[in-house]
């Protein structure tokens, strides 16, 4: 499995967004501690951001991110008001390389993947000729976004339909999205966690908190949330059959 965020909001810099939070993206890779399948996020980790003038930048590597030397210093030179942030497990039988790790792009949005799917039987869904950056199944999902983005749609709209028409085919799979587009972040809850911090100057989404404050929201399970610099805003998905409900932290027990 893996641990993501998303920031929205007052530009600040990587470094700012990486590792000076008390239990961030480091801490949350080596021992996180909402995560629901896999102990340790060792498989690498990536960056995204929008810059100035539309488009996106990424860093990805292999190395696990509390390794990393360089790193550090790149991210105290960066600074954007939209940020992605990832680090990855692969899931049985994934390749281990830098195309195989979030956060993935078009060019105009970011996609990161706490999750997993079986390609096998949602290859359908894949128009032919179009060929994911890597064989694992996060970069398969991100192929599927991007040719529905080219319909033209909104982002919200695009990664919900999305997720039901993959459940729909793999009921099993863990679906935790993230994708943002400069101004938004969208974030899907389908088995694994997520919370949510409104801040002064912005709103972080997490997989889980960056600290012990007191004033994350969980965001509950099948749900879809999206956040601009000032506001977050959660709903409920609707269900799709075969499709057990899962109990997360910070939830109470139905029934």
């Amino acid at each position: 499995m893996c641990r993501h965020f998303a920031w929205v909001g007052a530009p600040r810099t990587l470094h700012a967004l990486f590792f000076e939070p008390s239990y961030g993206l480091p801490e949350q890779a080596r021992l996180p501690r909402w995560q629901q399948i896999g102990l340790v996020n060792k498989d690498g980790f990536g960056a995204g951001w929008h810059p100035p003038g539309g488009g996106t930048r990424v860093f990805r590597t292999t190395t696990p991110i509390w390794e990393d030397a360089e790193f550090p210093a790149f991210a105290r030179e960066v600074s954007a008001g939209c940020v992605l942030g990832a680090a990855r497990a692969a899931s049985p039988g994934m390749p281990i390389e830098e195309t195989a790790n979030a956060p993935f792009t078009d060019g105009e949005i970011l996609l990161s993947l706490n999750g997993h799917l079986n390609v096998g039987k949602t290859g359908v869904l894949l128009e032919a000729g179009r060929e994911p950056e890597s064989t694992c199944d996060s970069a398969f999902l991100a192929a599927l976004l991007w040719q529905r983005l080219e319909q033209g749609r909104p982002l919200a709209e695009t990664v919900e339909g999305l997720l039901y028409d993959v459940v729909g085919l793999d009921p099993n799979a863990c679906l935790n999205m993230l994708a943002t587009d400069g101004t938004q972040a969208v974030a899907t809850t389908w088995a694994e966690t997520l919370c949510y911090r409104q801040e002064s100057d912005g709103v972080m989404v997490a997989s889980e908190p960056q600290d012990d404050a007191d004033d994350w929201t969980t965001v509950p399970d099948r749900s879809i949330l999206v956040a601009d610099g000032s506001s977050a805003q959660v709903r409920s998905l609707r269900t799709v059959p075969s499709a057990a409900p899962t109990v997360l932290p910070g939830e109470a027990v139905p029934g």
